[in-house]
């Protein structure tokens, strides 16, 4: 489970150190001031309370009103949170409220792209473990936020045999065999393919997710009427905004997209002295 209050107080120590020395110098004491997070494009919001929970850290006399919930698409120009407190402190919190709120939208917008590109297909958008490491709970939040689902959240809550596991086990059949064996009697079993072969052997297996990695739209469309309804099915591999409409349309259930999280772009957003 992720401790909110340690990531943000490592965060606050990186960046702050032994004191902000241009504040020190600028701002005299007990100043105080009221400032605004302002979106300077538009996006899909995420991390408004994380964001509030920097400043609160710092301060819990910090006045903080937020205008938006996570979630929301919001233009630009538009003011997200109104804050009010002393303006030592917020200054010393603004970078590291910025880069967290930044981050998250950053990562809701890029799903939200991703879920309108295959609205009315049926299929879902989730993501994968390839999160920024400490941050993977708020990054997968975030997914959630823009509309996509979450995959497994690690190694501990998921059976999801892939190709290194099947070469150690011996083959899928071997490796299926030992997962339903050995694994929580409640997870479902997922196993990696990367041909229509390998896709007889998960189903012959009895899997009950497989995944369809790196297949071309053929394949896919193939493996999908191959499977014919006895397992889920998972699209992985190269899925960009270009091609998720396709792969959706194969019949997948789920596409995966490592993107969402490891390529998501920073939203541009603000806070300003009012």
């Amino acid at each position: 489970m992720l401790d909110l209050q340690c990531v943000i107080r490592n965060a606050l120590q990186e960046d702050i150190g032994p004191g902000d020395i241009t504040t020190q110098a600028v701002v005299s004491p007990g100043t105080g001031a009221r400032a605004e997070l302002i979106a300077k494009e538009e996006f899909t919001l995420s991390g408004l309370d994380v964001a509030r929970q920097v400043f609160l850290f710092l301060d819990p006399a910090i006045a903080f009103e937020k205008l938006f919930e996570d979630g929301f698409k919001v233009r630009s120009g538009e003011v997200l949170a109104w804050l009010k407190g002393d303006a030592s402190l917020l200054l010393q919190g603004e970078r590291v409220a910025l880069n967290f709120l930044q981050r998250m939208s950053g990562i809701a917008t890029l799903t939200a792209l991703f879920v309108n590109e295959i609205e009315g297909t049926g299929a879902s958008i989730v993501d994968t473990r390839k999160t920024t490491p400490g941050l993977r709970a708020l990054e997968k939040y975030s997914v959630r936020m823009g509309g996509g689902r979450n995959h497994r959240t690690a190694l501990y809550d998921g059976v999801l045999i892939k190709e290194n596991h099947i070469a150690a086990a011996g083959g899928i059949a071997s490796a299926v065999k030992r997962a339903r064996q050995r694994a929580p009697h409640l997870y479902r079993i997922e196993v990696e393919t990367r041909n229509l072969q390998e896709v007889e052997e998960a189903v012959a297996a009895g899997a009950d997710i497989i995944l369809l990695d790196n297949m071309d739209t053929s394949t896919l469309r193939e493996a999908v009427e191959l499977i014919d309804g006895r397992a889920r099915t998972e699209a992985s591999g190269g899925v960009t905004l270009e091609t998720v409409r396709a792969i959706a349309e194969t019949g997948v259930d789920f596409i995966s997209a490592g993107a969402l999280t490891h390529s998501a772009q920073a939203m541009d957003i603000s806070m300003l002295f009012r």
